[in-house]
């Protein structure tokens, strides 16, 4: 929201006092004073007049979580665990999943409070790909790649895969990134040749990487870095 929107919707300022205080650099957001009126305010934001608070704001919370098998990627679950409860930490409710994973897929997986955050990261428009290791049970063919490429027709969906690009590293198994998340992509991919995928694990979201350090369960915030590279 813009931040005359912010102020002018507060029951103490009517407009011509938020053109003021913004003109007499009154007002601050996360510390700095602002006078454009189109400055953006986010639920994250502090905002601040003369020193009094406005807006407390929460801190924006941001982690990359080695996901194991047989973990579900849910914030609650009543028959298994989720992929939250192997995080130690408080107001976990607050949290969501940037880019779900099946039951038995493993690798990376992004979860925070930002939910603008979380939809550059997801959406398909966004173009950011998705890499994941595959291990197939039957041999992948020469013509896989093309396939993957030109995009497959999912008739349930009523829509055309976006093209993919496979990297084949051995009899059975490959690299494969995609842009999309659609529902069991990559095994449905791999199911137009009969071929069934036994391993399926997430390497990299756009530029953020496993980290190779995290053991199966284990996490890490992310650097201010890599959130800004989003």
């Amino acid at each position: 929201m813009r931040i005359d929107r912010f102020l002018s919707n507060l029951p103490r300022f009517n407009r011509q006092q938020v053109r003021l205080l913004l003109a007499e650099r009154r007002i601050s957001v996360d510390g700095q004073p602002v006078t454009d009126p189109r400055q953006d305010v986010r639920e994250f934001s502090r905002v601040e007049c003369d020193g009094q608070i406005l807006q407390a704001g929460k801190p924006a919370r941001y982690f990359m979580l080695h996901k194991p098998q047989g973990c579900v990627s849910a914030t609650v679950d009543p028959q298994h665990p989720t992929v939250l409860d192997l995080l130690d930490e408080p107001d976990k409710s607050d949290l969501h999943i940037a880019g779900r994973l099946d039951f038995n897929t493993t690798g990376l997986m992004l979860i925070t409070n930002d939910g603008q955050w979380s939809r550059r990261l997801t959406q398909p428009h966004t173009k950011l790909p998705k890499v994941y290791y595959v291990e197939t049970e039957q041999e992948i063919g020469p013509e896989y790649a093309a396939t993957f490429r030109a995009g497959l027709y999912f008739a349930f969906e009523d829509l055309t895969t976006q093209p993919a690009d496979l990297q084949v590293l051995g009899p059975k198994s490959a690299r494969l990134s995609i842009i999309e998340g659609r529902y069991h992509q990559v095994k449905r991919m791999f199911g137009h040749f009969d071929n069934k995928v036994i391993r399926l694990h997430r390497e990299c979201m756009g530029p953020l990487v496993l980290d190779e350090r995290l053991a199966p369960g284990q996490y890490r915030p992310l650097s201010d870095a890599e959130i800004c590279q989003i």
